[in-house]
């Protein structure tokens, strides 16, 4: 067990082979699509055995949330603390307005790894970032409507936003990213 505040390092050999594995999954992703991703390929082309790829991923929803780690990192070092009007020092409707946009561009960016990870199981979309784009949300319609309830509303801002909902509506082709952002401004403007 780690203390907190001092949390195990990652020894240099798992750290090669964390980028080594990765490297070959964005590899396989880029070349055939989240279809491709097969353990056993991943591992052939990383070099390392199937055993370290399922002990260190779990699965493949697991190496699918690895390779939408970094991008979400930056994401939400964006709007915690990058410059306005995603992050601090614009007014809470501009701020919401591009956290949305910025969320629907992200969204689409790595669409069928988010796709995979939220459906590897019936809750995998909540936790870890939903719970912190719910808690930004939260307090930005807070500050915009403070009579509203910003936690149910933040739920419905995020809706259209879950991956298979906006894979199914991009790939139908009845629905664009930037006509899915002018709902959200339309959603927003009633606020």
């Amino acid at each position: 067990m780690n203390a907190i505040g001092n949390p195990r390092r990652e020894r240099v050999d798992a750290a090669r082979n964390r980028e080594k594995i990765l490297a070959a999954a964005a590899g396989i992703v880029a070349a055939h699509g989240v279809e491709g991703l097969a353990m056993a390929e991943v591992a052939a082309a990383a070099g390392v055995g199937v055993g370290t790829l399922y002990r260190r991923f779990g699965d493949r929803s697991g190496l699918a949330y690895a390779l939408i780690d970094e991008r979400e990192r930056e994401f939400q070092a964006a709007f915690i603390e990058g410059p306005p009007p995603l992050g601090p020092g614009a007014d809470a409707r501009a701020r919401v307005r591009a956290f949305l946009h910025a969320l629907a561009d992200r969204t689409a960016e790595q669409l069928d790894l988010l796709v995979m990870a939220e459906t590897a199981t019936p809750f995998a979309r909540f936790g870890g970032a939903y719970d912190a784009y719910h808690a930004h949300l939260s307090m930005l319609v807070a500050q915009l409507s403070p009579a509203a309830d910003a936690y149910t509303l933040a739920d419905a801002l995020l809706a259209p936003l879950a991956a298979p909902l906006l894979a199914h509506r991009l790939r139908d082709g009845k629905v664009t990213v930037e006509r899915v952002k002018t709902g959200l401004d339309a959603l927003l403007a009633g606020l």
